[in-house]
């Protein structure tokens, strides 16, 4: 089967260093990215094993026209996966039905020696975990499909024991075998222990569970479009944080979804079809070349960007790649200026009113600098808006204000490497005469009017009229 060389080629590519797991995958051509994405990070997970294995064996010694990185994706679907079950495999099946025997004696060795009894117990004893590794497995539930509380009585059914709302980090630290909490902060995301694989559960193949980082879930929850609004998503792909959008939407108003790469587009047509969503509107296009003044977007109040950036924060590159190099600073700078480009480009469209800027990057270049130099070409017409207070990990002290933005890490808020910043118009557009700022609230399902939303944007933030005394 293809999967099987394209997942080979991917493991090649990340060993490489010429991009991360998820950049890799989206960037081929296989058309299922979820079989592809699972398969390749599981074969990543064992691969220390699945070399002892392969040595042991004498894999390679035997099928010299076997490359490594085939070998390791065959073993690991022969021996740990599917078992190329219903004819799978191909021409790859009869050669390892020939070593079959081998490899399993191999691994049952394995096992004795480390002296554990399960496949997932060996990655245990092979190394000590880091922080990375630790990092809770964060389900959101997609509420334009079910709702928390039906998540919760469908995982005891199945067994597992669910311990209430959290109250502390220590309490998902903590978190092992088959138990499972409510996160303190947001009420729609439920967590596991690290390591938790739920790829094959019915409710995320049904689209009412999301598998999403808790960092990742910020965006579109600061962002907090109420329903009948028209949000931009300006660098849309691969969509997780637009279904997060559409659900807090409820499916009311409209999302204009941007992103250049065809084959991500193609991918995320079919996530936002799983979840439900049908208030986006995908085009595969430059957002720098999107303009503000196009009466399509004469409603955009809301706009996230999340654009491209290094990627230093993701689990998958620190589980993938220990110890890999920092991004150079030609990359850096290269990535800061298309950033710092659309940043600018999304503060010109005329009645927006709040925005948020996020990058899984822990450079500061990605990061407040591009904040900072957005906010001063922008003078007294945007400002930082301060968010969850009880957040502990703020934006590095680079500028004043800058203690507004959040950064997440798994060391300090147990999630993967994340920054944002909420910017919210400090003056009322030219385009927008007084007295439509001061209308009320709309009907639902009305379009929003155009005036600041004197409202929490998330349960700890404080309303923006307090906030605004406080300044």
């Amino acid at each position: 089967m293809a999967v099987y060389a394209t997942a080979a080629a991917v493991l090649a590519g990340v060993e490489s260093r010429r991009g991360s797991i998820k950049s890799l995958v989206y960037a081929s051509s296989f058309q299922n990215v979820k079989q592809l994405y699972a398969l390749v990070c599981e074969t990543q997970r064992y691969s220390s094993v699945l070399d002892a294995v392969i040595a042991s064996a004498g894999l390679l010694r035997a099928e010299k026209k076997l490359r490594p990185h085939l070998a390791k994706v065959l073993v690991y679907e022969l021996l740990m996966g599917k078992g190329f079950k219903g004819g799978g495999g191909g021409r790859w099946k009869p050669l390892l039905d020939r070593h079959r025997a081998r490899l399993k004696a191999e691994l049952a060795r394995l096992k004795v020696h480390r002296g554990v009894s399960k496949n997932e117990d060996l990655l245990q004893v092979e190394s000590k975990p880091g922080p990375a590794s630790q990092v809770p497995r964060f389900v959101r539930v997609n509420t334009l499909k079910s709702c928390p509380d039906d998540a919760v009585d469908y995982f005891k059914r199945q067994g597992f024991s669910y311990q209430g709302r959290a109250s502390s980090l220590e309490d998902l630290r903590t978190l092992k075998g088959k138990c499972f909490l409510l996160d303190p902060l947001l009420p729609e995301l439920l967590v596991f222990p690290a390591q938790t694989d739920l790829h094959d559960h019915p409710l995320y193949q049904a689209g009412h569970l999301i598998l999403q980082d808790k960092a990742s879930c910020l965006p579109a929850t600061l962002l907090a479009p109420p329903p009948g609004s028209h949000v931009i998503d300006a660098c849309a792909a691969p969509g997780n944080k637009t279904s997060h959008l559409a659900a807090l939407l409820k499916n009311q108003g409209k999302i204009f979804a941007f992103d250049l790469d065809a084959g991500r587009l193609a991918a995320m047509a079919t996530l936002l079809a799983r979840a439900g969503v049908s208030c986006c509107e995908l085009a595969e296009r430059d957002f720098l070349a999107v303009s503000p003044s196009d009466q399509r977007y004469r409603q955009v109040q809301y706009i996230l960007l999340d654009p491209s950036c290094s990627g230093s924060g993701m689990l998958t590159r620190r589980l993938e790649e220990p110890g890999a190099d920092a991004p150079s600073k030609a990359r850096l700078q290269a990535l800061a200026g298309f950033q710092r480009r659309a940043l600018c480009h999304a503060l010109t469209f005329p009645s927006l009113q709040r925005l948020v800027y996020s990058t899984c990057s822990l450079c500061q270049e990605e990061n407040e600098d591009v904040v900072r130099d957005a906010l001063q070409q922008n003078p007294g017409t945007f400002r930082l808006v301060p968010v969850l207070p009880s957040w502990p990990h703020r934006g590095l002290s680079t500028f004043p204000g800058a203690e507004h933005c959040l950064r997440a890490s798994p060391e300090t808020t147990l999630t993967g490497g994340f920054f944002v910043a909420v910017f919210e118009r400090a003056e009322v557009p030219s385009s927008v005469s007084p007295a439509e700022a001061l209308a009320p609230d709309p009907a639902p399902g009305a379009a929003p009017r155009k005036k600041r939303r004197r409202r929490a944007a998330v349960p700890g933030t404080p309303p923006l009229e307090e906030q605004e005394g406080k300044r």
